[in-house]
């Protein structure tokens, strides 16, 4: 070779590489593995004993196909390492993932040998095989679960006959959709563990919280079986359930209340036949809002224990203070059932309530009042006619602010008995001395009942006043609007017909007893306006005069006090 020189080792090389070219095809003593697509992730691979659905196209090495499972329209399904194929397929799918493809060299030794296969495999042939695997178990398999969210709070998990309501996307092992909850836009909604689900399902579900979300990966065995689901389960898959539970209750579940607050004082709690107005929040379990009274900004007004709201807030609602908080859970069965209320609380939805109570009260209640301060002396007490002036806090029950005589600094005064206010308000300031406080509390029938104030007072609302009484002018007795302090003179009538024309001069008369102290006119009215009734009643025939003949004192006419 020396003697040829540079040139020489460069000829050479070109009759090597010609010789290799026109040599026959070295033989194989193994199968050759290309990877021509490796997933990003591989959960498993395939080992000696597992089960395996995968497509194929089987090949010479001229590329003339001889075989393909995709014209037969389904996977080729078997197990591995027991001699169900020829030796190198099952060397070959050995360590094979998921959704993997791989071009497989198999020589005739490892396939059909000097024999060949019938009229398709001629004798000594080496075999190509283009394998994509799409599923791979094992008989001794169980459901598996993978956990990637778990909510903060779990205060209940799914046991075996729970309801529950729950979405899913359901795959095949390489990720092939075959069903979804989603795309249906509605949750299945099922029992658990008392066979009304695949098995796999029943047992995939235990153990979960409301806002969980898991993988749940079962055999066939656990799913669909040897027959699969029609077109889109094939026989022998194994399946991955996407899963996020809303909502799980049992049939045997009553409410569950959590109190949030309770006030410090609470001298009463609601009972049945109480009218209750509250604000609430209302959700699904996973935290799904319906409705609120916020929005609406006014409370639900309702009784309680009657059966004017579903049966667990009537339940709910049972033995609460004004001013409480405190989350209800309602079960299905007392609530909207398995029909729900159209397209904001689906049918056997379990609902949270978290309720405020803003005030209650009893049909049957009266005005309460406590006395939160009375002077030593007290020689007069209110009566009915009595003119009083007062100051007052006006609030509701949750102590809103209505209004308070306090701003305007000047008393609110009122004549007692003459329908000048709320009859709670007449009842709380009976028998009361100057000087005294009260605390009023008022129930709306006794109050503005169910209409309430535009913008002040809302509808059925109880009423709280602070009250004090700064002054009081004793009214005149009950159906007298004016009386005389001394004795009426025997010839009232002439006494008062100061012209002697046979009529009274009666405006000027009566003003003027008054003035001189001989006569008192009801307090609080207009002095004008009552003496325009007693002229009117005096006279009898309407003429606009008072004759002789139609004068007449009260006394004359059966009463037991002089007036006219």
């Amino acid at each position: 070779i020396p003697e040829l020189g540079p040139g020489g080792v460069l000829c050479l090389s070109v009759l090597v590489a010609f010789a290799a070219c026109n040599a026959p095809p070295v033989p194989l003593d193994d199968i050759l593995i290309e990877k021509t697509f490796e997933p990003e992730q591989c959960v498993r691979s395939v080992k000696v004993g597992d089960f395996v659905r995968y497509h194929y196209i089987g090949m010479f090495p001229d590329g003339k196909k001889f075989d393909s499972s995709y014209d037969r329209g389904s996977t080729y399904n078997v197990f591995v390492g027991k001699k169900q194929l020829i030796e190198g397929m099952d060397k070959a799918l050995v360590g094979m993932c998921i959704n993997e493809r791989r071009l497989v060299k198999i020589p005739p030794q490892l396939a059909y040998g000097k024999q060949g296969y019938g009229d398709i495999i001629p004798p000594d042939s080496i075999l190509h095989f283009d394998v994509l695997l799409l599923d791979v178990w094992n008989p001794e398999d169980g459901v598996q679960i993978n956990t990637y969210h778990t909510p903060s709070v779990c205060s209940r998990k799914v046991e075996v006959s729970d309801y529950v309501r729950y979405h899913y996307n359901g795959t095949l092992l390489d990720g092939t959709l075959f069903d979804s909850s989603h795309t249906r836009m509605r949750t299945y909604d099922t029992y658990v563990g008392i066979g009304w689900l695949i098995a796999g399902m029943d047992q995939g579900l235990l153990g979960m919280c409301v806002g969980e979300r898991r993988i749940v990966t079962m055999p066939p065995s656990l799913g669909y079986g040897e027959n699969g689901d029609g077109s889109d389960i094939p026989g022998q898959a194994s399946l991955v359930f996407d899963v996020v539970l809303l909502d799980l209750h049992n049939p045997r579940d009553g409410i569950t209340v959590t109190n949030q607050m309770v006030p410090e004082s609470c001298t009463r709690k609601t009972v049945a036949g109480d009218f209750v107005r509250y604000h609430y929040n209302g959700s699904l379990l996973d935290g799904t809002f319906f409705d609120s009274s916020y929005s609406r900004n006014r409370t639900y007004d309702t009784y309680v224990g009657r059966g004017y709201v579903i049966a667990g807030m009537d339940e709910g609602l049972i033995g609460v203070c004004v001013g409480e908080r405190r989350t209800i859970t309602i079960p299905p069965h007392l609530a909207y059932g398995e029909e729900g209320t159209g397209s904001k609380i689906p049918g056997s939805a379990v609902l949270v309530f978290d309720v405020h109570i803003i005030d209650f009260h009893n049909p049957s209640d009266n005005t309460a009042v406590v006395v939160t301060f009375k002077p030593e002396e007290c020689e007069k007490q209110t009566k009915k006619g009595d003119f009083v002036k007062y100051h007052y806090n006006a609030s509701l029950m949750d102590g809103s602010s209505i209004d308070s005589t306090y701003n305007y600094g000047k008393t609110y005064n009122i004549v007692l008995g003459a329908n000048q206010v709320v009859p709670g308000m007449e009842d709380g300031l009976m028998d009361m001395c100057v000087g005294e406080k009260r605390h009023l509390v008022i129930p709306p029938h006794l109050g503005y009942g169910e209409r309430g104030v535009t913008d002040e007072v809302p509808g059925s609302a109880v009423l709280v006043f602070d009250v004090e009484l700064v002054e009081l002018e004793e009214g005149l007795p009950e159906g007298y609007m004016f009386i005389w302090n001394d004795e009426v003179s025997p010839d009232l009538f002439a006494e008062m017909d100061k012209n002697q024309d046979k009529q009274v001069e009666f405006t000027d008369y009566i003003i003027q007893q008054v003035n001189d102290g001989k006569g008192r006119l009801a307090p609080g009215f207009d002095p004008y306006r009552i003496i325009d009734n007693m002229f009117s009643n005096q006279d009898r025939n309407g003429d606009g005069k008072i004759t002789e003949a139609e004068f007449k004192l009260k006394a004359d006419e059966a009463a037991a006090h002089d007036e006219l």
